[in-house]
């Protein structure tokens, strides 16, 4: 490779993955590490600040949480959108293609841009890396989070966006997107997960996670459980930051409406009523599955709402043209029907309820399926009770893109030892699982997939090749009815 063509060869954009690969990447690791040491905001600010401080390059939404965070970044994206606004959304892991990962306006940037933009910042990481070397003994500087996060806002940047969303890694407190300035920040939701980095109390990740709360920036907290939305707002307090608190500033009530287009639809209403703001929006349509995500929805809203406050309007036809049409992939995301297949990264104990709660409003008498495959650090364990007592079927496997999956004989040890509803099946591989699922399926049954994004990324290709029943458009008949309503 060359200084000024670092990814000449026949593939560059081969040539620049295999770099990035090559970074220090801890959505690989069995075992990420959570220090102050391991993940320097110092070294992402720097990185930053000799690319120009792109982070400063338009208002920032920043959202955190437990689950709920991608998604509620997606609709608020959307929202700004539909409001005319030029957005940059920044969201992870990807599914398929790292590019995902930074959207403008829907669009995730094109590969040649992608590689453009990492080839412009190679002197700038191989000056770090060097200084990495030198002065701490390190192997690299940048790690692949952080130069991805540095793409991203240097790609809105160039973009000349109006908006830049950012979704938290991991965390809070200590990750790569933790270095700008917002407008505003969120909490969508506090549960456990990544225990072993995070901390094993609904106290301690709630304090990671309200590390993002700066001072006097207005806070929306979606989270309702007493403690740790208190570890929350006492944050607040202490850096004089407003919250927006759902429950008390903000309401919904959703409900499920299923029907053949739609066959997991939900419609909500929602009431905001803080100082002198007031706002009630009814039946609005939901194209994201589930009650969980009306919560996540109505944390979008009272992010709108803050905006709208400070100068920046978002009338009510855009946020409803924006939620029923927003499709988030691999968050319950329906694939087909008869049997009616679902694709969920769900991949802890509270994601794995939501997900039942949500496919029980579907209209289908037949069997549960279920595909499971999880990472190593999941409560495996007590999701597999939950799958074990809620289907009638379900097929273990393992993926095999990441060193970071739970093995076959792992998760089969874990297994309820009490009778179940469900019978346990076992597949070495995320395609021979599929295949079983294809053979016991019948026309009025739900397939589903959860338990992992990695599991959802690899496994997507395999369904799109082998469908089981009929396949469903991004947009239901009715949301596309709600659309032409809107715009005509």
């Amino acid at each position: 490779m060359t200084r000024n063509e670092p990814f000449s060869s026949r593939d560059p954009r081969r040539a620049a993955l295999e770099f990035l690969y090559a970074r220090t990447n801890y959505e690989r690791f069995l075992t990420p590490p959570y220090t102050a040491k391991a993940l320097k905001l110092a070294r992402m600010r720097e990185l930053l600040r000799r690319l120009g401080n792109p982070q400063d390059a338009a208002p920032i939404v920043h959202i955190a949480g437990t689950k709920g965070k991608g998604s509620t970044a997606v609709m608020v994206g959307n929202m700004l959108q539909a409001a005319g606004y030029r957005v940059g959304v920044f969201t992870s892991p990807h599914l398929e293609r790292v590019e995902e990962r930074l959207a403008v306006d829907g669009r995730p940037c094109s590969s040649d841009t992608f590689v453009a933009l990492l080839s412009e910042m190679m002197p700038i990481i191989t000056e770090m890396d060097r200084q990495a070397v030198q002065e701490e003994g390190a192997e690299f500087g940048p790690t692949y989070f952080e130069i991805l996060t540095a793409i991203a806002l240097l790609h809105f940047a160039r973009s000349n966006v109006d908006f830049i969303v950012l979704e938290v890694g991991l965390g809070g407190r200590l990750d790569s997107t933790n270095v700008c300035r917002p407008a505003v920040t969120a909490i969508t939701s506090i549960s456990y997960d990544h225990t072993q980095q995070l901390g094993d109390t609904l106290e301690r990740i709630a304090w990671e996670k309200a590390g993002i709360i700066k001072h006097r920036v207005p806070l929306v907290c979606g989270v309702e459980s007493p403690i740790p939305r208190e570890v929350i707002h006492g944050v607040c307090r202490e850096l004089e930051a407003p919250v927006i608190q759902l429950g008390t500033h903000f309401r919904y009530r959703y409900r499920a409406t299923p029907s053949p287009a739609a066959p997991l639809g939900g419609r909500f209403d929602f009431v905001y009523h803080r100082d002198k703001s007031e706002l009630g929006l009814s039946d609005l349509i939901l194209a994201p599955p589930g009650a969980h995500q009306a919560a996540n929805a109505s944390v979008a809203l009272a992010i709108a709402v803050v905006l709208s406050e400070n100068g920046f309007p978002i009338g009510e036809e855009a946020v409803r043209r924006a939620l029923a049409s927003t499709v988030v992939p691999a968050r319950i995301e329906v694939l087909g029907t008869q049997p009616l297949t679902v694709l969920d990264a769900s991949h802890n104990v509270a994601s794995v309820r939501a997900l039942l709660d949500t496919l029980g409003t579907a209209d289908s008498p037949g069997k549960r399926i279920a595909v499971f495959g999880t990472t190593q650090g999941k409560d495996y364990r007590g999701m597999l009770q939950e799958l074990a007592a809620a289907t009638d079927r379900v097929i273990l496997t393992q993926y095999t893109d990441n060193p970071r999956a739970v093995s076959l004989g792992d998760l089969a040890e874990a297994w309820p030892a009490e009778p179940t509803r469900a019978a346990r099946l076992l597949a070495a591989t995320p395609e021979k699982a599929w295949q079983t699922a294809a053979e016991l399926a019948e026309p009025d049954d739900i397939v589903f997939v959860a338990g992992s994004f990695f599991l959802a990324a690899e496994i997507r290709p395999t369904i799109q090749r082998l469908p089981l029943g009929r396949p469903l458009g991004r947009a239901s008949d009715e949301v596309s009815a709600s659309r032409e309503r809107l715009d005509g």
